[in-house]
């Protein structure tokens, strides 16, 4: 495959010293799925982030952070060129996204006996709802629920935990990782439906204002060419898929 010439404007923003520094989120099991013998992740994130440099024609440093919170963080530290993340209003303040390459569905799983039926009856006075407070989803529900109350926990095992020995009303999570977690709950469900799905993009520190448009119609090639759905298919990710064209939800 042919590397088109990209301008240097954008190199000189994201690579200046050749090396593109991708920041990656180890916690998302869809994104990152294993782990190579020099101890680099492998997954759809990694590879996103070396068909980006492979685009940029220079090297590949994978930076990683143990949680999207961390690496989100890092965006005004001068640690990474860009970081594969899930788009949010919180992070859009330092961090320039691209529309999503790949969407996740969020939704509730409730204990045995729980009369919520949907995920639109979670939302009301009275209901404890367990979620990892910094995830993508997390932030969705902390600007957008009214009345029910969260319980944000440090790490997704953490509000597992909480669910459980809180006796809490909805646990929050990643489609693929709740139906893991109701295995263990006897005559648990999982409602039907997500409250939102968890737009995975590309960011790149909102400085870089050209290098911020290259990657964003980059993207859009990527996706509309198959190449995202063939890393979905290579990792075998179950629960991940290629999101629509971005004019698609103008």
């Amino acid at each position: 495959m042919s590397t088109p010439k990209v301008d240097p404007a954008v190199k000189a923003e994201l690579a200046p010293n050749a090396t593109l520094r991708a920041g990656i989120n180890l916690s998302n099991f869809l994104l990152v799925s294993g782990q190579a013998e020099n101890g680099d992740p492998i997954g759809v994130s990694p590879d996103m982030a070396a068909e980006i440099a492979r685009r940029l024609d220079v090297e590949l440093k994978l930076v990683t952070y143990p949680d999207p919170g961390a690496l989100a963080d890092a965006a005004e530290r001068d640690e990474w060129d860009i970081g594969n993340i899930g788009a949010e209003p919180q992070r859009a303040r330092t961090i320039a996204f691209t529309a999503a390459y790949c969407e996740i569905e969020a939704t509730y799983l409730v204990p045995a006996g729980s009369p919520l039926q949907s995920v639109a009856d979670v939302d009301q006075p009275g209901v404890r709802i367990a979620v990892k407070g910094r995830a993508a989803y997390g932030l969705w529900l902390e600007n957008n629920i009214k009345h029910a109350e969260l319980v944000k926990t440090e790490s997704i095992d953490d509000s597992l935990e909480a669910f459980v020995d809180q006796k809490l009303d909805a646990l929050a999570g990643l489609r693929p990782r709740l139906i893991s977690d109701v295995a263990g709950l006897p005559d648990a469900r999982i409602l039907d439906g997500g409250f939102s799905s968890v737009q995975q993009a590309v960011g790149t520190p909102k400085k870089n204002t050209v290098a911020a448009a290259w990657l964003a119609e980059l993207i859009e090639d990527l996706k509309k060419s198959g190449f995202v759905r063939e890393l979905i298919e290579r990792h075998k990710v179950k629960g991940l898929s290629v999101a629509p064209p971005a004019n698609a939800r103008d």
